[in-house]
């Protein structure tokens, strides 16, 4: 008899993934569903990048990769840390990887020891907590709501911290909940973390340039943590690169190699072709993209203003990235043909029932009263959509 590893038994299948998958099968099965589930955005990938790909394999790139990536690679990130986020990372410091989150895992890999715990500001991403758990460490959830607009507060910082915080994870614009940490706001985590040195903050900024706020700022910048940060970025948001699995660190030299010396046994280097499409993409100007996040800005403005005409829906505005993330805990404790709604993943499954619209619970991301709300969709997808929620609650 087969028996599989204690931690695979106790690792939950991701919940955006899910719901994608779900989606797939009804439409299958001939249901008209609107997907609004899935992190992806619904463009192509720019032209420009797709005849670099083109012009790769045209010069023969076929042969393993350099573990931690390209060196012209590499120096394109640097340019565009120094670029964009104002930040001097050495070569040395630059990791590429198979995707973000397969540099995220890395790092929780290199990192943590068991039972080093890992504060994550709620929302977070799906994939943080059990990354953590997967490498024997203890997500500590830090609880925020629609009125702080789901950002951590350094009060709350500071009393999530014990002697076994190790690290902390988050992401800014933020997957789920759009929001984005101001320069003062970051500054004035870091003021907490002055009198805990010991402490790495990774920063997952993996959709920076999908920012509607006049704000853009990253936390190594701020002198005294450049050397205690990973900073986590890739092209898949921003660049309609989600499948060609392109993501990339600038870290401490320590964390850097020790990333390096892990994925030499696990991956190896990424993609080839892939690596020169995204050199092209990185060193493109920003306004080759501007296209997309205007297309974002103008959607999210849209689903928005019907979600204002749902009654009992409540939300933030998003600053960035192309999520609403609704408060729905008001549809807590209703009925449906018999069936109960006592949480937001019951709500988010009678969506799909009765709207045939795919969302996804906010319980995957730390918040059980909230479902996440993609709008990387048509605009007729979305006013469809939002139609289809609001008969369905009436």
């Amino acid at each position: 008899m087969i028996q599989l590893s204690d931690k695979i038994q106790k690792l939950e299948t991701s919940a955006t993934l899910a719901m994608a998958a779900k989606t797939r099968e009804l439409k299958a099965e001939g249901k008209d569903i609107i997907g609004l589930s899935l992190g992806e955005p619904d463009f192509n990938t720019p032209d420009f990048i797709k005849e670099a790909a083109i012009q790769a394999v045209n010069d023969n790139y076929n042969s393993y990769t350099p573990v931690d990536g390209y060196e012209d690679l590499k120096k394109a990130v640097q340019k565009k840390f120094e670029r964009d986020n104002n930040l001097d990372y050495e070569l040395n410091q630059i990791v590429v990887s198979t995707g973000a989150k397969q540099s995220l895992y890395n790092v929780a890999s290199v990192v943590l020891n068991p039972g080093d715990e890992v504060i994550l500001p709620c929302p977070y991403w799906v994939s943080y907590s059990d990354i953590v758990k997967l490498n024997g460490g203890v997500p500590v959830e830090v609880k925020t709501d629609i009125d702080q607009d789901f950002k951590m507060t350094p009060e709350q910082l500071k009393s999530a911290i014990t002697s076994r915080t190790k690290m902390i994870w988050y992401s800014s614009p933020c997957n789920p909940s759009g929001s984005v940490y101001s320069k003062d706001e970051l500054i004035a985590l870091a003021e907490v973390l002055k009198d805990y040195p010991d402490i790495i903050v990774v920063s997952d900024e993996i959709y920076e340039h999908i920012n509607f706020s006049e704000e853009r700022f990253s936390i190594a910048g701020i002198p005294d943590m450049f050397d205690r940060t990973v900073t986590v970025n890739g092209v898949s948001k921003a660049f309609a690169m989600t499948g060609w699995r392109i993501g990339y660190i600038g870290a401490p030299e320590k964390i850097a190699n020790a990333c390096k010396k892990l994925q030499g046994q696990v991956t190896s280097g990424a993609n080839c072709i892939a690596q020169r499409a995204v050199i092209t993409a990185l060193e493109a100007p920003l306004d080759k993209i501007q296209y997309m996040i205007d297309k974002f800005k103008s959607r999210r403005k849209l689903i928005l203003d019907l979600i204002e005409t749902i009654p009992g829906f409540e939300c933030n505005e998003p600053k960035g990235a192309f999520y609403v993330f609704p408060d729905v805990s008001s549809f807590f404790g209703k009925t449906y043909n018999g069936k109960n709604i006592e949480n937001a993943t019951d709500f988010s499954m009678f969506l799909l029932e009765v709207a045939n619209v795919a969302t996804v619970t906010g319980e995957a991301f730390g918040n059980p009263n909230c479902i996440r709300i993609s709008y990387a969709a048509s605009e007729s997808d979305i006013e469809r959509a939002m139609e289809r929620i609001k008969k369905s609650i009436s």
